[in-house]
């Protein structure tokens, strides 16, 4: 390989509107494969690193629990209605700057967080989460259902139909899969 690039590098070409992913390179020849699966071959010269999106570490700040006042615990009477916590899969919702972010990044991007939200609840108990992706032309919800087969301690149907419209799935994690 290159000094200058890995295979699996994210690269520019210099001086035109493309991007891609380092295939392999001989001598100073690097050929690339764009998002359309097309492989072309550049002089290392023409290409640079791709470090738009980047990030080595995020921190979560967490803020202090506001101090409740005691009461008495009241047990959980079998049937009782538990909210679903709503996770928002609009791309403008997850990240700052989408601006750099093609179809595929922004893709991948609410996939993962839809993956993360999921173990996230059944971690903690959490029975009830409802994934907001909008109507479009459907492909996010392709992927999340997808994605949902692929657990079997859950279950996924359309979200209420009067608060939501057509762009959100539920999904009921179920706490003591067998």
């Amino acid at each position: 390989m290159s000094n200058k690039f890995s295979k699996g590098d994210k690269v520019l070409v210099l001086d035109d509107d493309m991007s891609g992913v380092v295939a392999f390179a001989k001598a100073k020849q690097i050929t690339i494969t764009t998002a359309d699966g097309i492989d072309l071959t550049f002089h290392e010269d023409e290409l640079i690193l791709d470090r738009r999106l980047q990030v080595k570490h995020i921190e979560v700040k967490k803020e202090p629990a506001p101090k409740k006042p005691k009461r008495r615990i009241q047990s959980r009477k079998k049937g009782a209605f538990i909210p679903a916590v709503e996770v928002d899969l609009h791309i403008h919702q997850l990240t700052d700057n989408e601006r750099y972010m093609d179809n595929y990044d922004m893709l991948n991007l609410q996939i993962d967080t839809a993956r993360d939200k999921i173990e996230w609840a059944h971690r903690n108990n959490i029975p009830k989460l409802v994934f907001i992706h909008g109507v479009g032309a459907g492909v996010l919800k392709q992927e999340l259902d997808f994605l949902f087969e692929r657990y079997d301690y859950l279950k996924h149907y359309d979200a209420d139909f009067q608060k939501y419209g057509k762009g959100a799935t539920e999904v009921y994690l179920f706490q003591n899969p067998k």
